[in-house]
């Protein structure tokens, strides 16, 4: 063979092998990003939102049947795969579907049992889900007959809000159930409204004047329905101005088990509890390396009192975070893709907003919390102080990388499909990294400790107020008083906090996901990383891997347990 000849047919050999490891390569991405229970997720969320999207009415049992229905239908579909020949992956794919169905179910059957007992409450469901079904399909309406209806309507509403007046029985619960029904209804009146009027010369001549005049009754009756609850209820505003709902013992336990977090209410404030002491004894070391001996609020305070001028937060918040992602890379702890970091812009939290978050919150993007103009003098110094570097420098990797930045670009690229969010893997894993940093030496100072402690015992305060509060043992004005006077916040911050907590429309155990989740975290990097079967990054990136889900279901994947049907959560991650 000639040499040109020759030359040719290696570079023809090679280009073979090089597309053949491409399509190796592909066919491996594929498979990390398919599961044998993939394609009935898939088809499920594409079902749902079809579902949800047609029958739009809220709370009505039209909906409430037809999701029964396909939630019950997949049920079925899941039992007829081969549990015992799935990989561990699939495994927990199927356990968690599963899981997440009968919950969906769950949930559709308090809310027929609310609604059952709201009936009295709206006589003209019924014909207001009669007036809206037909129109789906553009059907005729006699629009004379139906001004009258919407007259009737007005009647009943009139009547309704004078009973209403005088209930002493309705539920935080049921009030919440009725005024959403009842929004429900106005956006159903609203679709007729706007798919007719103006097109239909009759629609338009009867209906403008009684709809509007049904409309507006119907706003001030789901405003008095939103509100009542709250008079009738015992917790009463303790001068806080929050009143929430708190669920009791019993729904705790039930959403503990949703989240496989074996553990009471009180063992986990116990472990809160343990934690803060820590807390606290590290605080006095900064404290006496400050020179301030064993009073660690005076330290405390010497650091809020290093904020930065008015204007100049975001430039200070940038400079940690260069800082943060250098000390990542530095150390090989996590992957971090290009895109990732060019991908985030900084925007500016509002002053109604700051309201709920006193802090700088990050994900897909950065917030920023800082005074402005509009805000009284002493509301603008708590935000500066609470806001100041010490504090940011131990929450910047929290927000952005390796935090809720990163986690919701990788949770976009890697096994999408898994809709298994949960605040205990979210902001468990961002907490994980406040603790990691900690015993890698990320603070300089002890000032920095001082930041990075007010964040620690944060989080162990969220455990201990929040589960008080749900049950039934603390009024939001004494979780105020306990994150002003244990943890040291500005009274307006942890007033923010507490609100957010309780009417910002976060779920119960949302603020006990942070340090809980983390911990879990922690445990099986003890498992992995501390025996050297993984290191740092091989351990990270195979969480972002992974995608969102309950950890100890993230620790059956890693560490390829054999995993039953009925698997029930039992892990120790705390000890016992």
């Amino acid at each position: 063979m000639k040499p040109t000849l020759l030359l040719l047919a290696i570079v023809a050999c090679l280009a073979l092998l090089i597309q053949q490891a491409h399509a190796q390569n592909n066919e491996s991405v594929l498979y990390l990003q398919t599961s044998e229970v993939n394609n009935l997720m898939v088809q499920y969320d594409a079902d749902k939102n079809s579902i949800t999207r047609f029958y739009t009415i809220k709370n009505s049992p039209e909906r409430r049947t037809r999701l029964q229905q396909l939630h019950n239908e997949y049920l079925s579909e899941l039992a007829k795969l081969n549990f015992d020949k799935l990989p561990v992956g699939s495994r927990v794919d199927y356990i968690l579907f599963k899981r997440n169905l009968r919950n969906e179910l769950r949930l559709l059957d308090i809310e027929a049992k609310e609604y059952q007992q709201i009936a009295q409450w709206i006589p003209f469901a019924d014909t207001i889900y009669a007036i809206e079904k037909p129109r789906r399909r553009g059907a005729a309406v006699n629009a004379q007959q139906l001004a009258l209806t919407l007259s009737n309507i007005q009647q009943q509403t009139n009547t309704l809000l004078k009973q209403l007046s005088k209930d002493t029985a309705m539920t935080i619960a049921l009030s919440n159930r009725a005024s959403t029904t009842v929004r429900a209804l106005q956006g159903a009146l609203k679709s007729v409204f706007d798919f007719y009027n103006g097109y239909d010369p009759q629609f338009t001549w009867w209906i403008p004047m009684p709809y509007k005049a049904t409309d507006s009754l119907l706003n001030i009756y789901a405003n008095m329905l939103a509100i009542k609850g709250k008079a009738n209820s015992a917790q009463k505003d303790d001068g806080s101005g929050i009143v929430g709902n708190p669920i009791g013992r019993d729904e705790i336990l039930q959403q503990l088990h949703y989240e496989m977090i074996p553990y009471t209410p009180e063992e986990l404030i116990e472990i809160a509890n343990k934690e803060f002491a820590w807390c606290e004894k590290e605080l006095l070391k900064a404290s006496q390396a400050m020179g301030y001996g064993n009073d660690w609020h005076a330290a405390q305070e010497k650091v809020k009192n290093t904020y930065v001028p008015a204007g100049e937060q975001p430039q200070a918040v940038m400079k940690l975070y260069n800082e943060s992602v250098a000390f990542l890379k530095d150390h090989h702890l996590v992957t971090i893709p290009p895109l990732a970091e060019e991908d985030w812009p900084m925007n500016m939290l509002s002053p109604e907003r700051q309201q709920f978050a006193p802090f700088f919150l990050g994900g897909e993007s950065l917030l920023v919390a800082y005074p402005t103009n509009t805000m009284k003098e002493a509301d603008r110094l708590m935000a500066m102080r609470g806001n100041n570097p010490h504090f940011s420098r131990a929450t910047v990797h929290h927000e952005l990388v390796a935090g809720h930045h990163l986690q919701y670009y990788m949770n976009n690229r890697y096994k999408a499909y898994r809709n298994f969010d949960t605040p205990f893997w979210t902001e468990g894993n961002a907490v994980y990294w406040e603790f990691l940093l900690w015993d890698l030496n990320f603070p300089q100072s002890p000032e920095d400790k001082i930041g990075m402690l007010f964040w620690r015992m944060h989080r162990c305060a969220r455990i201990i107020f929040s589960l008080n509060y749900h049950l039934g043992k603390w009024t939001p004005q004494q979780c105020i008083d306990f994150l002003v006077d244990r943890v040291g916040h500005e009274r307006a911050n942890a007033e923010g906090e507490v609100r957010r907590s309780f009417t910002g429309g976060y779920p119960p155990l949302y603020q006990i996901g942070y340090m809980i989740g983390a911990f879990q975290f922690w445990a099986l990097k003890k498992e992995l990383v501390d025996t050297g079967k993984m290191t740092y990054q091989q351990y990270h990136d195979a969480i972002l891997h992974e995608n969102a889900m309950p950890i100890e279901m993230l620790r059956a994947i890693l560490t390829n347990q054999t995993l039953t049907k009925d698997f029930v959560t039992s892990w120790q991650f705390y000890g016992k």
